[in-house]
């Protein structure tokens, strides 16, 4: 086991062993326990009662952080000619189809997310085996495959995010950065474990948040208790 530096122990030392804390003083701790020299990413992982082998109890859904993530999202728009001058506008970072494709089909995959119309889904159905592994893969239920292209656009830009329960039944994504004001990871955590409440399944039984815990990049997990997560 590596040894831990000064830092990482006097990160671990801010942390009561066993104890939760309610969501606004983990959203403080996280960026107090950070010792990263980098603006770290702030995630979430949300442990739900389900069993996502069942359909019935997948989980998936979209949530827009009031903050966004921090993060510079690029984004690709495969749209045909007609579509290609609304998705610019919005700010799409790359904007094609064919040659697009083509440089996909070669390997070539450095965007965050892929936005598509339905009329272009046959040919970007195609690219599964290269998308579907790198969560790239545009998707309906997500918002990607649209013919409001430059909304979109403009939506994920702004900081609509997607997730969805991995095969374990736990939930991650980002909710911004440690140079975040502890205000506004808190408000950014909150709208996603409100809207993962409200995509609980009928078919889900016994307790559905069983665990929520906020880390960042290369920091120990702070335990959130789950009662202090106003509206879940």
């Amino acid at each position: 086991m590596a040894r831990l530096t000064k830092n990482q122990k006097t990160a671990l030392s801010k942390l009561d062993a066993g104890k939760a804390y309610s969501l606004k003083d983990a959203a403080a701790l996280v960026k107090d326990i950070t010792t990263t020299k980098f603006d770290a990413s702030v995630d979430i992982d949300v442990r739900l009662g389900v069993d996502p082998r069942k359909a019935n109890q997948m989980v998936r859904g979209i949530a827009t952080l009031p903050h966004g993530t921090g993060k510079t999202v690029r984004v690709l728009a495969l749209v045909t000619p007609d579509k290609e001058e609304e998705a610019k506008a919005a700010g799409a970072d790359y904007v094609g189809l064919d040659e697009y494709i083509a440089k996909i089909e070669g390997g070539w995959t450095d965007v965050d997310i892929i936005i598509t119309t339905p009329s272009c889904m046959a040919k970007v159905g195609k690219l599964g085996r290269v998308l579907g592994p790198r969560n790239l893969m545009p998707n309906p239920k997500s918002g990607t495959v649209t013919p409001n292209v430059g909304q979109a656009v403009t939506d994920v830009k702004g900081g609509k995010i997607d997730f969805k329960v991995d095969k374990t039944g736990i939930i991650h994504c980002s909710v911004g950065k440690v140079s975040f004001p502890a205000e506004k990871i808190y408000e950014n955590a909150l709208e996603v474990l409100q809207t993962i409440s409200k995509l609980k399944p009928s078919a889900a039984k016994g307790t559905y948040f069983k665990s929520i815990h906020i880390s960042s990049t290369m920091s120990p997990g702070i335990e959130v208790e789950t009662k202090s997560v106003a509206g879940i």
